[in-house]
């Protein structure tokens, strides 16, 4: 009965986990970008108190054993980098991944973060920066006198200058990709970090070696479904609640016994 107790806990710390989870990616269902996780839980140490195939005789042996299982807890939040909605904007700086691939931008601290949210802005000095002002890597700058911005489908920035007849490029932009993007470390700020789970990232141009290419004019929108968020909120409700009755029947029990010995 205390192990009943002890095991039902378990179980409604692993639910308040799963809740936790559901509510973050409700929280960005509207977010550009955002990928959403789910958390993997896996059962806890086992109490053997009989062995499978312990003998019963000189020629007979227990077919199965005798487990008493000690709980669970999450031990993952695995993300789903599957593709979200490409919804069009008006803005020529707004830019969608239409496939894989990340956005490289380049932190404060001199080291690259990873995103898949294309909102951009010019900064002072006509740099192309995130909203939190962190620019692209590598680092593309539109001139002064620009009067118009194309980006390509294979990331070729280019700018119409006054007085001149044909386009000037000024950079590409350069998509990463991972073998395990699932391992990447998330920053927050819709911006993701490279770790030993995810490797190296594999750099190159919109396009090539099954990177995805680049949408001018579109944002790509939160992949969060709110219907498989409420479905696995109501079924997170209901184990918790399920857990929390075997908490109530485990004290009733232990109720009778004390009253046993009195």
């Amino acid at each position: 009965m205390i192990r009943a107790l002890y095991t039902a806990a378990s179980g409604m710390n692993a639910q308040q986990a799963n809740i936790d989870n559901v509510a973050h990616n409700l929280a960005n269902v509207n977010t550009v970008g955002y990928k959403k996780s789910r958390v993997e839980f896996e059962d806890l140490v086992y109490q053997s108190i009989k062995s499978p195939g312990s003998p019963t005789s000189a020629t007979g042996e227990t077919p199965v054993g005798l487990e008493m299982g000690l709980g669970v807890r999450p031990v993952a939040t695995s993300r789903d980098f599957g593709r979200g909605n490409m919804r069009s904007t008006s803005s020529p700086l707004d830019l969608a991944v239409e496939g894989d691939g990340l956005l490289q931008v380049l932190l404060p601290n001199g080291e690259t973060a990873y995103s898949r949210a294309g909102s951009m802005h010019l900064s002072a000095e006509g740099a192309l920066v995130t909203a939190d002002g962190f620019p692209l890597e590598p680092a593309i700058t539109i001139p002064a006198g620009a009067t118009g911005v194309t980006i390509s489908k294979t990331g070729i920035v280019s700018v119409n200058i006054a007085g001149q007849a044909a386009s000037q490029q000024v950079g590409t932009i350069e998509l990463a990709s991972f073998r395990n993007p699932s391992g990447l470390r998330s920053l927050g700020g819709n911006l993701y970090q490279a770790s030993t789970a995810s490797g190296d990232a594999e750099v190159g141009a919109p396009g090539t070696d099954g990177r995805g290419t680049m949408a001018q004019g579109y944002l790509e929108d939160s992949n969060v479904s709110v219907v498989e968020e409420m479905v696995t909120m109501i079924l997170s409700q209901r184990a918790y609640e399920a857990n929390s009755k075997v908490v109530k029947a485990s004290d009733e029990m232990l109720q009778q016994v004390n009253a046993l010995v009195r």
